[in-house]
């Protein structure tokens, strides 16, 4: 007899009765108090934000720690916190450094600029007079220069503000007890998960396994393992992929000689990290900036950050990624532009990973539902033969006429055997 489903199966008990009415006035309460439900969510989520960036601190370092304890510690169990300060002292230098490049070549450019600000808008207005014959009638370049003018005293009134308010801000967020306690509960969360990973996993196991019907344990633990395999790969390939584009894009702007391409490189770099759009949104300063410059060298930023992005998206970033995500370009588009508009710039960067392990279980899902149905993709029941495609018909072979056989000869024994039947008769 076969096994009654879950989802088919009538309710019989009290039990069931009961876990029916309690879930029809949960969804009740759910729906009509949404707004309640909703803040009581975004309260835990800001209480539990700095655990949060704990993980994600825990997530960056452990494949630091991992690498570490096995190539550098050669997996001694007494060592394991060697490898952890190892990998907090490597993330943290290269953060360090980060801001400090960043840092100091962002305030040289914004003092460079600010100081020759005059000489980048007498350039681009002779450019623009000397353009003004092959230009349109209805497009009037007078109109442009006066909002050039304003534009240019906008801009150095908001330099000097930027320029005269970075000591107040930096100390504002130094001296801020809710940054602090953020900052040290995540680190210390972080250090704890890296301590004690094992045992958590095992511990998230168990209970899965206990709580949870032994087939659905299993695969709630294996979409784990897929999402964190595809989130792994991802942001490891991606963070290669973008210093690889950072330091290509260092190197060609220096040999063309193109302004602030410390700077502008470093901007490109980190944000590179959001797929499609990083590169062009990476570029949109560069661009602004060189255009009061040189607008001739900012064309040619553009057409390298047109050909490095081609470069990338054809040779480097598949090298380097794989089948790291598996799923196809306008999948990726969609999850961008989603989760983006969800959660913002950090949506955009894990949607994608996100995304693919969502669509793995999706697809699962719909492969079981058409096995529970009988069917297979194309809609056929499933173990039905397909009929045979018919034989090519050929001519049969002209039949050859009938030779006339001689009569067998009978063997001695027969002839012996025939005269002793004669005698009798």
């Amino acid at each position: 007899m076969e096994r009654k489903k879950w989802l088919n199966r009538k309710p019989e008990s009290m039990l069931d009765w009961l876990l029916i009415v309690f879930a029809a006035i949960t969804f009740y309460m759910v729906l009509h108090n949404g707004g309640y439900v909703l803040g009581l969510l975004q309260g835990a989520i800001n209480i539990l934000t700095p655990f949060a960036a704990g993980v994600v601190i825990a997530y960056v370092i452990n494949p630091v720690v991992v690498w570490t304890y096995r190539y550098v510690c050669r997996e001694h169990p007494k060592l394991h916190w060697l490898a952890m300060l190892i990998g907090y002292i490597v993330a943290f230098s290269i953060v360090a450094l980060l801001v400090y490049l960043i840092a100091t070549q962002v305030v040289t450019a914004i003092e460079a600029f600010a100081a020759n600000l005059n000489t980048y808008q007498a350039n681009l207005i002779r450019m623009l007079r000397e353009l003004q014959p092959h230009l349109p009638d209805s497009l009037d370049v007078n109109l442009i220069i006066e909002y050039l003018d304003d534009l240019t005293k906008i801009v150095q009134e908001l330099l000097k503000l930027a320029l005269g308010s970075g000591d107040q801000i930096m100390g504002f967020f130094n001296n801020a007890v809710d940054t602090f306690v953020l900052v040290f509960t995540a680190l210390a969360s972080s250090v704890y998960l890296l301590t004690q990973k094992d045992k958590l996993l095992r511990h998230m196991k168990i209970l899965t396994r206990a709580f949870l019907p032994r087939r659905v344990a299993a695969n709630v633990l294996r979409i784990c393992h897929q999402a964190n395999r595809n989130l792994t790969g991802f942001f490891t390939g991606k963070i290669i992929d973008s210093a690889i584009i950072g330091l290509l894009t260092f190197i060609m702007m220096t040999i063309f000689r193109m302004h602030f391409a410390p700077v502008i490189s470093i901007i490109v770099g980190i944000t590179n990290i959001v797929p499609v759009f990083g590169p062009f949104i990476g570029a949109v300063p560069g661009i602004l900036i060189l255009l009061f410059i040189d607008p001739i060298q900012a064309l040619g930023f553009a057409a390298l950050i047109l050909f490095i992005q081609q470069l990338d998206g054809n040779f480097i970033g598949p090298k380097i990624l794989g089948d790291s995500i598996g799923i196809s370009a306008l999948w990726v588009l969609v999850s961008i532009v989603v989760c983006g508009d969800l959660f913002g710039l950090v949506g955009m960067v894990v949607g994608v990973p996100l995304f693919a392990t969502i669509m793995s279980v999706v697809k699962e899902t719909a492969e079981w539902c058409l096995r529970y149905q009988g069917i297979d993709k194309d809609g056929n029941p499933l173990g039905e033969k397909k009929p045979a495609e018919p034989a090519a018909v050929t001519a049969a072979p002209a039949q050859q006429p009938a030779v006339p056989q001689k009569p067998a000869q009978p063997t001695r024994t027969q002839q012996r055997r025939d005269r002793k039947r004669n005698l009798r008769s």
